[in-house]
């Protein structure tokens, strides 16, 4: 179901996986958690995005019976979520599997691994975005897979206005190694090469302190003094990100450019290991020029061991991004192809909130979006952060969802989002809805969307190595029984493939849709089995099944 363009106060988009570990989703609903849209029509569905928070969160402590034993709280059918288009997590596993070993788990991010992937979602015509709904049934014939997509529209091209970029690069002694600084500066070559003659950069170094070796600089009449510059980049002392990061603020505000989308662009593996080490606390001191020149920070992750979990701080708390590069075709696609996406802006502070109808749902999980959580009553709180979005760019979020005993018709959930205006900050939303019916389609086999099919395979690999697998090795070292690829319990989502079902749907993928990225996914499945002692599954008739059953 597409977007239909419905701007209203009223209507709000929810994601938070969170509330599903708590139980969310038994029990019916009161007519406080349902509201008329279309004429009344709709009158089971929730209303969303309330303006007081629904079931217990925000409540003043826990409800207690008559002999003084907590009670329950009843289940909370909202989700929200702050917007992500980071894809880091996700490139930096693909590294790690290419190097023969697993990916941390606390270092997955499913969200990252499903935004990686661009989806073929409608676009709308002005700043903002629209908004999809669909879904399908997954092997586990309880379970569906929702799937929300926010997109924005492309980027203007040579009509975008300039750019004033500071570039703090990290030269400490552990981007010595091979793919780091090297890559760094082969980037930054590259870049200056495509970018315009109106642009602009400046380039700020940082080890044990930071330097800026180059004050904001036009790129017409100046391409080889900045070639000469970032030739003479070379590795030295320790990594002291907090006085980069200060240094390149002071930099960009001293430089800034009228007119121009000013940013500052973290290229760095991360590890801080001298001064503030804490992102807050490094955040803390850029706060004033961070919030009253509105000048966000772009990280660019390198290294074989790579602070992931800082730079990923760094920059939700930063109003910014991230992404990892570990080749330079990578690093041509973000600083040439996709330059725009990443420092042009169609939307501020962008929330998402999903409202369940609790009639129709019994239970619901987000996959991701933990570090992105938003209280269900600051949806509409422009005050709270959410995430800043450039031209391009789509956003999918994914639920695992069990309808009601019975419900194969009715509404499902509303999705909307709420965003600022980059210029005038003023707010907006979209909306969609999503009918039961919409989910009696099967994921898998002829004639399923290929691009949700994508999707899923990202969300399920994530998923299951982030809970250390997920997967048993097999007993064999060449054939896995239905016991040795069956997850194991609780390690993965219902109506979760195993990883080597997983890695022949991403193959037949790959060949359906001729996509690079795609046959990139399933290489890094393949590599994940081989780690794990994982043979390809048997092929399966029809839509499968055989996973185990069981709550949330």
């Amino acid at each position: 179901m597409r977007g239909t363009g419905v701007r209203s106060g009223a209507l709000a988009l929810a994601m938070a996986g969170a509330l599903l570990a708590t139980g969310c989703g038994a029990g019916g609903g009161s007519d406080g958690n349902r509201a008329s849209e279309g004429g009344g029509k709709a009158d089971s569905a929730p209303m969303p995005a309330p303006d007081q928070p629904r079931g217990t969160e925000g409540a003043e402590g826990a409800q207690k019976d008559s002999e003084g034993r907590e009670i329950a709280p009843e289940p909370d059918f909202l989700s929200t979520f702050a917007l992500d288009v980071d894809t880091a997590s996700y490139g930096y596993a693909r590294r790690s599997l290419e190097e023969g070993r697993l990916p941390d788990p606390a270092n997955v991010r499913p969200e990252e691994f499903v935004n990686s992937f661009r989806q073929d979602y409608e676009r709308p015509d002005g700043d903002g975005f629209s908004v999809s709904v669909d879904g399908a049934r997954t092997q586990d014939p309880d379970w569906s897979l929702l799937r929300v997509g926010l997109a924005t529209r492309g980027g203007d091209g040579e009509r975008r206005p300039p750019a004033a970029l500071t570039f703090v690069v990290d030269i400490s002694g552990s981007m010595s190694e091979p793919g780091r600084l090297d890559l760094v500066r082969d980037s930054l070559d590259l870049m200056t090469d495509r970018l315009r003659s109106d642009d602009s950069v400046a380039i700020v170094t940082f080890s044990d302190e930071a330097d800026t070796v180059l004050e904001m600089t036009r790129i017409g009449g100046n391409k080889d003094r900045i070639h000469d510059v970032i030739d003479d980049l070379e590795p030295t002392d320790s990594t002291n990100v907090a006085a980069g990061v200060e240094e390149g603020y002071d930099t960009a505000v001293d430089g800034k450019v009228p007119g121009s989308t000013n940013r500052v662009v973290l290229l760095s593996d991360a590890l801080a290991n001298v001064g503030e080490t804490d992102a807050d606390g490094i955040l803390e001191r850029i706060e004033d020029e961070r919030k009253e020149h509105g000048i966000t920070l772009f990280g660019v992750g390198v290294g074989s061991e790579y602070g992931d979990q800082l730079m990923e701080r760094l920059t939700n708390k930063g109003d910014g991004h991230t992404t990892y590069v570990s080749s330079l075709d990578e690093a041509e696609k973000v600083f040439c192809d996709d330059l725009p996406a990443h420092i042009e802006l169609r939307a501020r502070d962008a929330k998402a909130q999903v409202a369940f109808d609790p009639q129709t749902v019994k239970q619901f999980k987000l996959i991701g979006y933990e570090n992105r959580e938003v209280a269900d009553e600051d949806f509409r709180d422009d005050r709270v952060d959410g995430g800043e979005v450039g031209p391009g760019h789509t956003v999918t979020a994914l639920y695992a969802v069990k309808l009601r005993d019975g419900a194969d018709s009715g509404h499902v959930a509303t999705a909307s989002v709420r965003w600022l205006d980059p210029d005038s900050r003023s707010p907006s939303e979209e909306s969609e809805q999503i009918e039961a019916s919409a989910l009696n389609k099967p994921l898998w086999g002829a004639g399923a969307d290929d691009s949700l099919q994508v999707a899923a395979v990202a969300g399920y690999f994530a998923d299951g190595l982030r809970t250390e697998s997920g997967y048993r090795p097999c007993e064999s070292e060449t054939e896995c029984t239905e016991d040795d690829t069956a997850p194991k319990s609780g390690g993965s989502l219902p109506g979760a493939p195993s990883l080597p079902e997983l890695r022949r749907e991403a193959q037949q993928l790959a060949t359906s849709t001729g996509d690079a990225a795609v046959r990139d996914l399933a290489t890094s499945l393949e590599q994940a089995c081989r780690l794990l002692g994982l043979a390809p599954a048997p092929d399966r008739d029809g839509d499968g099944g055989g996973e185990p059953e069981g709550e949330l």
